[in-house]
């Protein structure tokens, strides 16, 4: 954890950290299948991104440096829209890619570890394009576990994908309920 002795943690705004948290996804769409968008975001979409983080009460947690510059994200939102997994969410981080292999990733997905059990969510799902062996192995170290690979889900950069679903079980909530 040494190599992150210069980084900050906070919560991200669309004010402060939109414009970076754009460049960040868009590099990512241009030059990986981290995401399976073929298109730039816009600064319109960080708008509704940000809204729906707020108005789901959803972390969106910054690695800043020294000068306050953001070097990784991650947040966190609904898995599927039906009542019955309000407990599950669905995460992703990301990390500038000046700044990947620092532990940077590590570091933001063991804070939303700790959001979602604050809040109180039973289980964390990432999902994984099956190529990026650096984000499996991160979530393997993390206590994640694959619960199934979908074959040939996306199609980007002129071939299939194929998607994993790595999920760690929380010890919350102590009391859950139907509803």
């Amino acid at each position: 954890m040494s190599r992150l002795s210069p980084m900050k943690f906070v919560t991200c705004t669309l004010a402060e950290h939109g414009e970076a948290i754009l460049a960040i996804f868009n590099e990512a769409i241009a030059t990986s299948t981290a995401l399976y968008d073929y298109q730039p975001r816009t600064r319109d979409s960080m708008t509704a991104w940000f809204a729906a983080k707020a108005a789901g009460n959803y972390p969106v947690i910054g690695a800043v440096d020294e000068a306050g510059a953001l070097r990784g994200f991650a947040s966190y939102g609904p898995f599927r829209a039906f009542p019955a997994y309000k407990y599950t969410v669905e995460h992703s981080v990301y990390v500038h890619r000046e700044q990947r292999g620092k532990g940077i990733g590590r570091a933001l997905l063991e804070r939303l570890v700790e959001a979602a059990t604050a809040q109180d969510y039973h289980l964390l799902v990432g999902v994984i394009d099956m190529a990026n062996t650096g984000s499996i192995a991160l979530h393997e170290q993390l206590g994640f576990v694959h619960g199934g690979t979908l074959k040939e889900v996306g199609f980007k950069f002129g071939g299939w994908l194929d998607v994993g679903f790595y999920q760690r079980t929380l010890k919350t909530p102590q009391h859950p309920v139907d509803g």
